[in-house]
């Protein structure tokens, strides 16, 4: 019946079950606390919820929307780009909406990439990542971002090009780790873009959680408009992670290579939530403000706990990801350490080793996600304290 063959695609046969699935499993069975998951314990604003009641109650998006996402959302995502970043995309043919960010990556990667093509992206990175790039047939080319401070080493970027490098793929705010790329970070990658006629794809969803900086696209650098798909979401930020509504901007001929690919994967979804999270992007600035100065409290909540328990704690520039070292408990196998974690004290995190290529580089790394409740965050650390 098989022919001999696996059942599973050989570009897919190194990936087995996620580790947020198999984390979130284990936590579940172990009644601990969940922090090895990215995902909110509370919803966001009220007045989103109630406006995608108001569009299911109308009959807003109940039935197929327009496969480029509904015209209120898609203005509503132009107008918030020309905002807060000064780009100006035309919401008729430079943006797309998607099935959350995870599917405009494996969209722009599908569409712009052939089988040999490599592509340079960030190390640790997001495990959809690299499948998305598996899928596409291409080859990931890791650029390793060194503790403690893991960043970018683009002398090392410039020797990692070569004549079949198609792509780079940008993480910033980056997780795991947190970190945000600086204006000059950011230069100089542009730049060996430009030089090398790359094209670049950059997941931008931590864009309104940045604690030390600020958020520069890419896209807005000399040379870079044509060249760049950004991609970002409503789930990070509004904290309605259920509703996938995600999008991209870019120049049109890049957005419609996207969209010749995300056609056939969803078409479309979620019609009525992007009526609503068209109304959450033009919320004031002082719902942005405000949301991101609660998870810096809550980032330095947890982080204190996580030094108190005797763990090295790099801090995170962004995101709502603490990366630790494990190393002063003696151990050095962090997936070890998160398997027996929930049973040694009833908290939950996730490995950093799976984000590597090669697993030695995070093999003590382990990371914890403080987009908690305040409660939850203070009973965690009291738990993580019978570490010591």
């Amino acid at each position: 019946m098989t022919q001999g063959r696996p059942l599973l695609n050989r570009r897919l046969a190194t990936f087995g079950t996620t580790i947020f699935a198999e984390m979130s499993a284990l936590a579940a069975r172990t009644d601990s606390i969940n922090l090895g998951q990215g995902f909110p314990d509370t919803d966001g604003p009220e007045e989103i919820r109630e406006a995608a009641v108001r569009a299911l109650r109308a009959g807003h998006g109940n039935q197929y929307p327009p496969g480029p996402g509904v015209p209120e959302l898609r203005d509503a995502v132009a107008t918030h780009q020309e905002r807060f970043y000064g780009l100006t995309w035309s919401p008729e043919t430079e943006v797309l909406v998607t099935t959350g960010a995870t599917e405009a990556i494996a969209a722009s990667l599908l569409a712009l990439l052939e089988p040999g093509d490599e592509v340079i992206a960030f190390e640790p990175y997001y495990d959809s990542y690299a499948a998305c790039i598996a899928m596409a047939g291409a080859t990931r080319v890791p650029l390793p971002l060194r503790a403690p401070d893991f960043r970018p080493d683009l002398d090392e970027l410039r020797t990692l090009i070569t004549p079949r490098t198609r792509l780079l793929l940008l993480n910033t705010p980056h997780n795991p780790t947190g970190t945000v790329l600086t204006p000059d970070e950011l230069s100089g990658i542009a730049a060996l873009a430009v030089e090398h006629d790359l094209l670049v794809v950059t997941d931008e969803v931590y864009e309104h959680l940045i604690f030390t900086g600020a958020h520069h696209p890419i896209a807005a650098l000399p040379g870079m408009r044509e060249r760049t798909v950004s991609i970002s979401s409503s789930g990070k930020t509004f904290s309605y992670t259920g509703w996938k509504i995600g999008w991209i901007t870019g120049d049109a001929p890049l957005v419609a290579a996207v969209r010749a690919a995300k056609q056939y994967l969803t078409f479309v979804s979620g019609g009525p939530f992007q009526y609503a999270i068209a109304e959450a992007l033009a919320l004031p600035d002082a719902f942005f403000t405000g949301f991101r100065e609660d998870m810096r409290r809550k980032r330095d909540l947890l982080a204190t706990g996580l030094r108190a328990a005797g763990f090295r704690v790099y801090e995170p520039e962004g995101t709502y990801f603490i990366t630790t070292d494990i190393s002063p408990f003696g151990d050095e196998d962090a997936y070890a350490f998160c398997r027996a974690l929930p049973e040694r004290c009833g908290v939950a995190a996730v490995p950093n080793s799976v984000f590597y290529d090669d697993p030695e580089r995070g093999r003590s790394q382990v990371r914890f996600t403080f987009c908690k409740r305040e409660d939850v965050l203070q009973e965690a650390a009291e738990r993580l304290a019978r570490l010591g």
